[in-house]
């Protein structure tokens, strides 16, 4: 049996955000995980705070075998696979998790790998805008193969990013962003400052606020980094979920993951 609590509702119960519209609440609270409150963040500026996608996976797959968003903004999710890969939604009747494909040996010639796919939407590309990220996830060190890419719209040779991943040395939470135009070739990460890959349920946020970009994990700020204020982030790809591509060898994600989110403002 496993706990894990919504740290969307934590966010909302910040004094700073109380005047924000609430997400919609859990169908119900799975056993077994705690996680402190959150650290307050710095203020929105210029707008209220939007939850701009929500995936809980309590519904596992509906319609056509997509994923459907919480929030009302976001679009479904569509499974991808290749080579075998598969994913499975574990838990209560009423509260779900992702479990992702288990990692292949190091000699394999070919290795099962799935992600879950949204749409190039338009919320998900914030500009300079204030901007926050997270999920739930728990993975083993031996699930971190590669840098495990939790989430992310944008990949490293296109124009613009913003992801979360595990570290492959360390199993470091990270958060990182590249910015469109002439801040394209340079990746802003910041990481942890301790590893979360010990399997157990950790709750991570990444928020990017003017020149800052900071980790959170179980409601706690572990990391920060300085970026330029101008760092726009806006590009063409869909969001995607477990990893980043299907290349051969790929930073697939081979964990554990509930309670995907990002919010504007």
């Amino acid at each position: 049996m496993h706990h894990h609590s919504r740290l969307t509702a934590l966010i909302l119960s910040l004094p700073a955000l109380a005047a924000a519209a609430a997400l919609p609440a859990p169908a119900s609270a799975a056993p077994a995980r705690t996680a402190g409150p959150l650290a307050a963040p710095a203020a929105p500026v210029n707008s209220a705070p939007v939850t701009v996608a929500r995936y809980t996976f309590d519904t596992g797959t509906v319609g056509g075998g997509r994923i459907a968003d919480r929030s009302g903004r976001g679009s479904a999710l569509t499974v991808r696979r290749a080579d075998g890969g598969s994913i499975h939604f574990n838990g209560t009747t009423s509260d779900k998790y992702a479990a992702f494909t288990a990692p292949c040996a190091a000699s394999a010639a070919t290795c099962p790998r799935v992600l879950l796919e949204g749409t190039d939407d338009a919320d998900l590309d914030p500009g300079t805008r204030l901007f926050r990220w997270g999920a739930t996830v728990r993975l083993t060190k031996a699930q971190v193969t590669d840098s495990s890419n939790v989430m992310q719209k944008g990949v490293a040779d296109t124009d613009s990013q913003w992801k979360m991943q595990i570290g492959a040395n360390q199993g470091k939470a990270q958060c990182v962003v590249v910015g469109t135009g002439s801040d394209t070739a340079v990746a802003h990460i910041v990481r942890s400052s301790s590893g979360i890959a010990d399997n157990k349920w950790h709750d991570i946020m990444c928020q990017r606020s003017g020149a800052n970009l900071t980790v959170y994990v179980d409601g706690t700020a572990r990391g920060h980094v300085t970026i330029p204020a101008t760092l726009s982030i806006s590009n063409s790809l869909p969001l995607r979920i477990g990893g980043p591509n299907f290349h051969t060898r790929s930073d697939m994600f081979h964990g554990l993951l509930d309670d995907v989110w990002a919010r504007v403002g």
